[in-house]
């Protein structure tokens, strides 16, 4: 595969290490240096750079206590002609922004399971779930994170798209312009 990434110097060799392994083993020449924003952009098409999350939890993080900082890395992007793509790795239950609008945020809290009310003498017991109890009642929801990342891809022209963590170093090859990888 005729590809070379540049991948950003800030991210932790630890957590990219599988997808390092992707490149090595599809032949995609790799190397590192900061980027001006995002972590990985294709030598070829230096104007598509993605900006890798490890998860759902990240972006929270990013569009309520970083919120200045990511607004600022998307005005960057955008003054700049450069088309940014959030690879969110998550799970391969989240696929679209559509999904996240279910995504049940663990800050939330833990799901509490209450009897169903119609169990009666001689019938099995079944359970059905109640209500979430809250640990921090304030944390964002599914639903309001869909909204935000809708807005900012309006607003701000970045995309955001999904993959699960074993896929992740696939998925980077295939949105920089590696063949599509089945």
């Amino acid at each position: 595969m005729n590809l070379t990434i540049q991948y950003d110097s800030r991210e932790k060799a630890r957590a990219i290490t599988k997808i390092i392994e992707e490149f090595d083993r599809r032949g995609v020449k790799h190397f590192v240096s900061k980027l001006y924003v995002g972590d990985y952009a294709s030598l070829d098409n230096p104007r598509l750079v993605i900006d890798r999350k490890q998860n759902l939890t990240e972006i929270c993080a990013n569009v309520c206590q970083n919120h200045d900082r990511f607004r600022r890395e998307l005005i960057r992007a955008q003054e700049n002609g450069i088309k940014l793509i959030i690879l969110i790795e998550h799970s391969n239950q989240i696929r679209s922004i559509d999904d996240v609008a279910g995504w049940q945020n663990p800050r939330l809290g833990e799901p509490v399971w209450i009897p169903d009310r119609c169990v009666g003498k001689g019938k099995a017991e079944h359970w059905v779930p109640g209500h979430w109890s809250n640990k921090h009642p304030n944390a964002m929801t599914g639903e309001t994170l869909s909204k935000i990342m809708r807005t900012m891809e309006q607003k701000y022209g970045c995309e955001f798209q999904f993959c699960d963590k074993p896929h992740t170093g696939k998925r980077i090859i295939e949105i920089l312009g590696g063949d599509r990888i089945d």
